[in-house]
């Protein structure tokens, strides 16, 4: 392959840009390679292994990643939990609604108002009423147009325990369920670090580790580290701009504790890597970090939209999953290995069937 450099770019230079297209983030991908179910066992799936400095691959399994770390390494993971915020009811005409809750609109307890997805339009104008199960009712108060919606409950109503009695699990479209989730998708469909109630999509690179995998890298003195950032539609949803600089994306809820800004400073200071599992953690940290490449503590919203040309302050390697052409994701991938390097090691991956997005396999970039 050919060596492409990472370039940077600071905010004096962010009007003269080239811009970035769509077909510029294109492969060809064929749709049995679309994972519908995970591996056997989570830490079975295949790890492609990119190193920048050569461009050399490696072929191995997730549960070998060990061997491909260093001691004195971090691994960031993302602890959130995906919460089962897809939805049913009927319009007052009786015709099917279907919801999917990203977040309360405040964080007040028992909060009646959320943001979500909904469809279809055509029986979600303002003003239009739902009926769900347990005879919970609830308003569209708000049109915010792409099928996004503000609705209000009955100020009665336990939202979380409705959810946790009729929601369903917020699978991703490609994962084909026409009768609903499985079983499998209740557990396999949650990292092992799941504890932060509040994503509508899961940290898939993070569905690769278990317990055991987590036991042998801290035996090679890998250390880890978690964060919280509560995956919603910025990440999934399409890029519909001719110029992916344009596209704006919607910022996530994210927490990094102090301990874990501790963790990185002093893994940096002793010359270790900082490994973010998953373009989610990555985004989490890197919204985090000063221009000194110091990530603070807090509660705050990530906003940053990465994309090639974009210097990354704090992450060293990246563990993710196969992502869609023309995501922001695979942008952000991108950004970190370089465009033409990303994409020939994407057709190779094809090529030796790889499986792709959510339940499919991994790569280590380092």
């Amino acid at each position: 392959m050919k060596n492409v450099a990472v370039s940077t770019r600071s905010a004096d230079t962010a009007g003269m840009r080239a811009p970035l297209l769509p077909s510029d983030f294109h492969f060809d991908l064929p749709s049995e390679l679309i994972a519908q179910t995970p591996a056997e066992r989570r830490d079975a799936a295949r790890l492609l292994v990119l190193n920048r400095a050569d461009d050399a691959l490696t072929h191995a399994h997730v549960g070998e990643l060990p061997n491909f770390l260093r001691a004195g390494d971090l691994l960031v993971v993302n602890d959130t939990r995906v919460i089962p915020a897809r939805i049913f009811g009927r319009s007052a005409s009786g015709g099917a609604v279907e919801l999917l809750l990203v977040r309360s609109v405040t964080s007040a307890p028992n909060e009646r108002d959320w943001l979500c997805l909904g469809k279809p339009a055509r029986r979600l104008r303002v003003g239009a009423e739902i009926a769900f199960p347990d005879h919970v009712r609830a308003s569209v108060v708000a049109a915010h147009g792409d099928g996004r919606y503000t609705v209000a409950f009955d100020a009665t109503v336990d939202v979380s325990v409705f959810l946790s009695r009729h929601g369903e699990i917020p699978l991703p479209p490609y994962i084909r369920r026409p009768d609903g989730p499985l079983p499998l998708d209740q557990t396999r469909y949650q990292t092992v670090f799941a504890c932060a109630p509040g994503a509508i999509a899961a940290p898939t690179a993070g569905l690769h580790f278990t317990e055991r995998l987590i036991d042998l890298l801290r035996a090679r003195d890998v250390d880890v580290a978690r964060l919280t950032l509560h995956v919603g539609p910025g990440t999934f949803l399409p890029v519909r701009c001719e110029d992916l600089h344009h596209h704006v994306m919607d910022p996530e809820w994210c927490e990094i504790s102090e301990v874990t800004a501790t963790a990185i400073r002093r893994a940096k200071a002793a010359g270790g890597r900082v490994v973010a599992v998953g373009t989610t953690t990555t985004r989490a940290l890197e919204s985090a970090a000063s221009d000194e490449a110091v990530v603070e503590a807090g509660m705050r919203w990530a906003d940053r939209f990465i994309v090639p040309g974009d210097r990354f302050r704090v992450i060293d390697a990246l563990f993710t999953n196969f992502h869609l052409p023309g995501s922001t994701l695979l942008l952000l991938v991108s950004a970190f290995a370089g465009r033409e390097r990303v994409l020939a090691t994407y057709i190779e991956a094809v090529r030796r069937r790889y499986r792709f997005y959510s339940y499919g396999d991994a790569m280590l970039i380092q």
